[in-house]
């Protein structure tokens, strides 16, 4: 304010000495503007552009009404009555007109940067015919699932099964590098290949595709850089086993389950509300939970999670310094030998998809001390410990000796060919290894036991390709803290391949329960099985474009829900939390026939 006056009476002052310089140079028959004034002069045009930045109109009115108070006191009331000449007057015109253009740049400069604040960030302006492009936002890592996201749907029992009734579910991606300049019908026909594009042209006519939260109207639209896009989808969900999730420990700083097989720990591909996370929070109003360490979904055992940050920060600081024992239990094929066995063979992941791995040596280092309990003629228990915690340690070590966990559905497959990689035997590539088990999957429809969509089966053929022909595959294969891992979350998509598959996946869950057949009437779940009559679904839970609730799929079996491998015990300084061994792993226990 001080200064836009200060300049006001400036600006006055130098005009004041021109008119009165004009008036002397009539009367003597020429116009004369002394030094200082033409610097005055000057000095205001230079210093006319900052008062833009400190322009409001308070400051307007207030240096207006400095102005001529400064006007009044420095000229005499006879002279401003004073009749003036014809030349005096086109002077004063000239100046009035200075002073316009100098109020027209002022006001020009303050509408433009109104106009810079009105669109946005960076200040650029949005051209006609364009699109307005939001700035992305900021992820938070720290946000949890909450009671809005448990309530998205509810569960139901049936043949001692859970199951999830669909619900409609809405997967978010920003638009991809690759994606820049390409129409979303180029991007939905190259990558996101589980629907057709006339799936995606009737979604988008009902509002179900939309761009930075506006529903597209047609497929020909370019993605730009920032794009958000956000597909609802009716997503079917695959079924778990029954069982309950036993507690065995919850006293305020850490909550140990003794996790079912078949159950993810966290939203993950195809699995949200039958996870581990979910179904605590839905049935125990448990949320806000800690991962220490994960369990590979067909795993079952001893699942450890951090009640609070300080806690959580302890616990890793634990495992870092590989302070924290783990010991695991498995029945393996065949007569394992007596004497313990150390393995430090190195692992390479070879499939990030799936969690693919194998013995290399460009793999990370690793150990795993083993030791057989039982052998009942056919198979062995064996107790395993491991060092390190590589993704699928366990599961690759015993291949590697010849002694395959029974029912493994990777590293138990002839995909391995005749030894079934023991002493890392292949004989393939990644990528012929990699078809070869989707192939021998897929010929006994078990495909879904390799947790990877049907788009991304090329996908991740192609990438192999790619891999091999001169880019590392040793990258991060880092455990997440657990000997058997290989889960990523899908709540906040981080890599772009992984939200790729995630928002194309949609309804074309190979594994899910079909909406249109027979159903018991669900019950809000307690951890307890429910009985009742055999009713179909109710009609809110189909979908006249979903192509899953078209289809019956028949619920799995027992051996695609569980692997025999089982986290028996987990011990620190200060603790230590063990389950009861399972049934498979005890000594009278007799195979069943499949």
């Amino acid at each position: 304010m001080h200064v836009s006056a200060s300049v006001s009476c400036l600006r006055t002052r130098s005009l004041q000495s021109v008119f009165s310089s004009a008036q002397t140079g009539v009367n003597n028959n020429r116009r004369v503007i002394p030094p200082i004034q033409r610097h005055f002069i000057s000095f205001y045009n230079v210093i006319c552009p900052l008062n833009r930045h400190f322009y409001s109109p308070r400051c307007k009115l207030s240096s207006s009404t400095m102005q001529q108070a400064a006007c009044d006191s420095s000229t005499p009331p006879a002279e401003v009555n004073t009749p003036v000449s014809g030349e005096k007057t086109t002077t004063e015109e000239a100046a009035e007109s200075v002073k316009r253009k100098s109020d027209e740049t002022t006001c020009e400069a303050e509408t433009s940067g109104q106009s810079k604040r009105r669109r946005g960030a960076g200040g650029k302006k949005v051209r006609p015919g364009e699109r307005y492009i939001p700035p992305p936002q900021k992820r938070n890592p720290g946000v949890s699932f909450s009671k809005e996201h448990f309530d998205e749907t509810s569960y139901y029992f049936e043949g001692g099964l859970r199951k999830v009734y669909p619900y409609y579910f809405d997967f978010k991606t920003y638009c991809k590098g690759r994606w820049i300049g390409k129409s979303l019908r180029e991007v939905f026909k190259s990558e996101f290949r589980a629907e057709s594009i006339e799936y995606y042209q009737r979604a988008t006519k009902e509002g179900r595709i939309r761009l930075n939260e506006t529903p597209v109207d047609d497929l020909s639209v370019v993605l730009r850089n920032n794009d958000h896009m956000k597909n609802t989808v009716h997503r079917h969900e695959p079924p778990v086993v029954g069982r309950p999730l036993e507690v065995l420990v919850d006293d305020g700083e850490v909550l140990v389950v003794n996790k079912p097989a078949s159950i993810p720990v966290h939203p993950c591909g195809r699995f949200r509300h039958n996870t581990v996370i979910f179904i605590l929070g839905k049935e125990r109003g448990i949320s806000e939970l800690h991962t220490v360490h994960r369990l590979d979904r067909l795993t079952s055992g001893v699942l450890l999670f951090a009640r609070t940050l300080e806690t959580s920060k302890k616990l890793d600081q634990l495992v870092r310094d590989r302070q924290l024992e783990k010991e695991y239990v498995c029945r393996v094929e065949g007569e394992f030998p007596e004497e313990e066995l150390i393995c430090e063979e190195p692992i390479l992941v070879v499939s990030f998809k799936i969690g693919l791995c194998r013995v290399d040596p460009k793999g990370k280092d690793c150990r795993t001390v083993f030791q057989r309990l039982t052998f009942n003629g056919k198979t062995s228990v064996v107790r395993c410990l491991p060092v390190t915690g590589r993704t699928h340690q366990i599961r690759v070590h015993l291949q590697y000796l010849g002694f395959p966990i029974l029912n493994d559905p990777i590293y138990g497959s002839l995909a391995w060919g005749p030894h079934r990689g023991r002493g890392g035997l292949v004989g393939k590539s990644n990528e012929e290894l990699f078809q070869a088990l989707v192939e021998e999957h897929r010929s006994q429809e078990s495909l879904h036991l390799l947790d990877i969509p049907d788009d991304g089966i090329e996908q991740e053929a192609e990438k192999n390709k790619t891999s091999e022909k001169g880019q590392s595959l040793d990258g991060p294969s880092e455990p997440n803290t657990s000997a058997e891992s290989h889960q990523t979350d899908t709540q906040v998509p981080a890599s772009s391949s992984e939200t790729v598959d995630k928002v194309s996946q949609g309804c074309t869950d190979p594994d899910g329960n079909d909406a249109s057949s027979p159903k018991t009437q669900p019950n809000k779940s307690n951890g307890n099985q429910t009985e009742a009559t055999t009713l179909k679904s109710p009609p809110e839970t189909r979908d006249h474009l979903c192509s899953e609730c078209k289809l019956v799929r028949p619920d799995p079996t027992e051996k695609e829900l569980i692997m025999y491998l089982h986290a028996l015990r987990y011990k620190g300084p200060d603790f230590e939390y063990s389950t009861s061994l399972p049934d498979w792993a005890k000594e009278d226990w007799v195979e069943a026939d499949w």
